[in-house]
């Protein structure tokens, strides 16, 4: 299962805050395989230190010759850099029962709870 940030999530509440979030979730379901892709929009700055943070996914949407440098660097720490547009994936601040729509969306990508 892949747990995605909101978008530009990395400039706004960090990549540290991201990663605790992504331990505390694994810790609770540690049977579960997870991994994570941290969404950094625009911001380069911001993608570095995920990665130098120990990310192995990142989402930049930001110039294509900051998109050319940061992949090199990736590649050197054995990570990917994500661009385009980003995966479906299940929003649930709209949601007025989260618990219920996340129920609703695991069983239908048969993942394990």
């Amino acid at each position: 299962m892949t747990l995605a940030s909101a978008a530009g999530a990395g400039g706004y509440a960090g990549p540290l805050w991201f990663k605790s979030l992504i331990e505390a979730a694994c810790g609770d379901f540690p049977k579960v395989e997870v991994s994570a892709v941290l969404d950094c929009g625009v911001e380069a700055g911001t993608t570095l230190a995920a990665l130098r943070h120990g990310f192995k996914r990142v989402r930049f949407t930001g110039a294509d010759a900051a998109l050319s440098a940061l992949r090199d660097i990736a590649h050197q720490l054995a990570a990917e850099i994500e661009a385009g547009d980003p995966p479906e994936a299940l929003d649930l601040l709209e949601e007025g029962e989260p618990e219920a729509a996340a129920r609703a969306y695991l069983a239908a990508a048969k993942c394990p709870a």
